[in-house]
């Protein structure tokens, strides 16, 4: 996984997580010191997918490498630690992009019928 999808996928995690009422404390603070923490590397587009947590993946992915936040230390150790406290057993286990794509499915012990 390179340091940006590092980033995105730990973003899109924390935000999920972030939506249920189950969510610690722990994946609250993390993904908020992780949007503290990109809040000066990011603008525009990207910004405004921070600040509404709306993770727009592509948007942020370009401003990540745009802006030198992909090789940060502080936003790297932040991403990290917010993927172990979401799922510390599966941290990096998932980072998916799929385009033009037909009967797909994500996650462990799925069963699936598709007719085209």
């Amino acid at each position: 996984m390179s340091n940006v999808e590092l980033i995105v996928t730990a973003l899109s995690a924390g935000a999920a997580a972030g939506l249920t009422d189950t969510a610690s404390t722990a994946v609250k603070d993390g993904y908020a010191a992780l949007k503290r923490t990109l809040r000066p590397w990011v603008r525009g587009d990207a910004r405004q997918a921070l600040e509404t947590d709306v993770i727009d993946g592509e948007v942020l992915e370009a401003e990540l490498v745009a802006s030198g936040a992909d090789v940060d230390e502080q936003v790297l150790a932040a991403a990290q630690h917010l993927l172990q406290v979401v799922d510390p057993a599966n941290a990096t286990k998932y980072r998916i992009q799929i385009t033009d794509a037909k009967g797909v499915q994500v996650g462990d012990h799925n069963t699936q019928t598709n007719t085209f």
